[in-house]
């Protein structure tokens, strides 16, 4: 019996599990089709100062946990020294016990490292040395931290907006990877949203075209699609709080674009029916390229407006939402399936009372044409750790196929966060071991083992087929 936290067989409770785990999930490339990583860093091959540059800058769910225990702004985003915040973090650390943190952090410091040894307040100052000087080596530029998790495919987001100048860098190296991009419109869709006439000015300038009309915004985001696609994007992405659905006609969806050019305020009513018809014109949009969309829906963002004004969005206050989902989403669906113009679509909820809706809801528009169409989507952002990934299976499980899931995804901008790969194949594994130990499942490793493969790399691979 291994010593060691992180052993070859950590959450893996039965030798069924560790079958599965080893012979089916364990050496399966990574296929990670959302996350929010740097292009840029990929491209120009960054290499990262020190362990605090790449593994708690930017990282609100640590950020989160040092406020929680009451370490002061300076060390989090302040300008305390990178060894300082490191040394901050490694105190915080014990106290993540039964946080996800906990476990994220000791595989991090294992699979990249080489490093077993508990971080903590004592361990702190050697980890720190030893992780940052392999960080100043080739071996630990952010394409080879890519390469060390055998990562195949990576797809960042980006706005409508962007150039996508490092991704087309990338597509003409001879990196290994392939790094794909996600259309993510959502600055166009929030129409009562502060910045959104700047938005749409900083959209204009990049279609070199005045939008002054809704046939204007179409046309430029028709234009952004196009350029996407030819640039190798194959999805889009939507973080909304939930889904808008109400019934519209073209002239009101034009006096409502245009009012709010002239910077009156609109109506809640007004913005539904916007955001209804803007909706449904970007998703008939990707449906025509064959484009795979997803849908996050569910987080309460930027609760805190005090930090909001000092530090931004992203910067570790928002929450679960408690949204009513189920209506609109359906309504959403089903206009485009009405239309046969719904493409491959993935839904992701942030709440997990919403996950039985989230399981059956898929069911609703899997229609036969494509294994595994509509999914329900792992578990995200505060669910994205062991009881909220099971509970999102075993929902799928009950009311879908699970063997058609296509797994896992960082969701992350951390380079070093794709371990979360592995914690879930661990996850998935033992739960199917454990219902093999309990008779619940027959012992066919064959079988159930093409299913762990498929889920862990298979099922996403054919469904997403990167080009």
């Amino acid at each position: 019996m291994s010593t060691k936290f992180i052993h070859d067989n950590f959450l893996l409770e039965n030798k069924y599990a560790e079958e599965l785990y080893h012979n089916y999930s364990k050496n399966q490339p990574i296929i990670d089709y959302h996350n929010h990583l740097s292009p840029k860093l990929i491209a120009e091959n960054n290499q990262f100062k020190n362990i605090t540059d790449v593994w708690i800058n930017g990282d609100h769910y640590k950020w989160r946990a040092m406020r929680t225990l009451g370490v002061n702004e300076k060390f989090i985003t302040g300008d305390a020294s990178d060894k300082d915040k490191f040394i901050q973090w490694a105190k915080t650390v014990p106290y993540t016990m039964r946080n996800p943190l906990y476990h994220w952090t000791h595989l991090e410091l294992a699979r990249y490292f080489d490093i077993y040894e508990l971080l903590n307040e004592k361990s702190a100052e050697a980890i720190y040395e030893a992780t940052s000087q392999k960080l100043s080596t080739p071996e630990f530029s952010c394409q080879n931290l890519l390469k060390k998790v055998n990562a195949e495919v990576v797809c960042t987001t980006e706005d409508p907006t962007d150039d996508l100048a490092y991704h087309k860098q990338l597509a003409n190296s001879d990196y290994s990877v392939k790094v794909s991009t996600a259309f993510r419109p959502d600055k166009a869709i929030l129409i009562a949203g502060e910045m959104y006439n700047s938005y749409i000015d900083s959209l204009a300038k990049v279609v070199d075209f005045d939008i002054n009309t809704y046939s204007d915004l179409c046309n430029a985001l028709s234009n952004r699609i196009a350029y996407f696609n030819e640039n190798g994007c194959q999805l889009s992405d939507h973080g909304l709080d939930q889904i808008q659905f109400e019934n519209f006609t073209e002239s009101e969806i034009n006096s409502i674009f245009e009012k709010r050019r002239s910077n009156q305020p609109i109506s809640a009513i007004e913005d539904a029916k916007f955001q209804t018809a803007i909706l449904l014109f970007l998703c008939e949009n990707y449906h025509q390229h064959g484009w795979v969309q997803q849908f996050h829906l569910g987080a309460l963002r930027n609760n805190n407006a005090r930090m909001h004004r000092i530090l931004g969005p992203d910067t570790g206050w928002d929450s679960i939402g408690d949204f009513s989902q189920a209506r609109n989403l359906s309504a959403l669906l089903n206009a485009l399936d009405s239309k046969d113009k719904l493409t491959k679509t993935i839904l992701y909820n942030l709440n997990p009372a919403d996950n039985e809706v989230m399981a059956t809801m898929i069911g609703n528009f899997n229609d036969g044409s494509i294994k595994g169409k509509v999914q329900f989507g792992s578990g995200w952002w505060f669910l994205d750790q062991k009881d909220g990934m099971t509970k999102q299976m075993n929902a799928l499980s009950n009311m879908g196929l699970i063997s058609c899931f296509i797994g896992m995804l960082t969701d992350s901008r951390s380079f070093l966060s794709f371990p979360r790969h592995e914690y879930f194949r661990r996850v998935l594994c033992n739960l199917l071991g454990d219902e093999i130990k309990r008779g619940e499942l027959p012992n066919d490793m064959e079988w159930i083992g093409k299913m762990v493969a498929d889920i862990s790399y298979n099922n996403a691979k054919n469904y997403f087929n990167f080009k």
